[in-house]
């Protein structure tokens, strides 16, 4: 009987533990397209625009406002590695089964292609 109490106890807590602690942002608030692109490069967000007043109080003090996204999008921005396609994305072709079905083979077979130097890119 008690294992079957501790079981009901830990399906219960692990049910409950996902909505402890989490905060939803408020509707309306933007979404990755708040990133511009000035030509060359991807430009984050002013983040005095995402800026909302919390709705939360502790102990009867209402919370400070929360940028919500701001360092999100701030850090898409900076790792966007073609920064274009913030402004213009580029569409979604096939999927070649073959070439990943190829890939995984040679991953579990131990045969893996090490990247050819002089035509990688480094973000160094």
């Amino acid at each position: 009987m008690t294992h079957l109490r501790l079981v009901s106890l830990l399906v219960v807590g692990a049910c409950a533990a996902p909505l402890a602690g989490c905060i939803k942002p408020p509707a309306g608030m933007p979404d990755a397209r708040v990133i511009g692109y000035d030509g060359h490069n991807a430009v984050p967000p002013d983040c005095d625009q995402l800026q909302r007043a919390s709705l939360l109080t502790d102990s009867g003090v209402r919370r400070p406002a929360m940028q919500w996204g701001c360092a999100t999008y701030t850090n898409l921005a900076a790792q966007l590695a073609r920064p274009e396609d913030a402004a213009h994305p580029q569409t979604l072709g096939p999927a070649d089964a073959a070439v990943a079905a190829s890939a995984v083979n040679r991953y579990e077979n131990g045969r893996v292609i090490p990247l050819d130097t002089a035509t990688s890119r480094s973000s160094k």
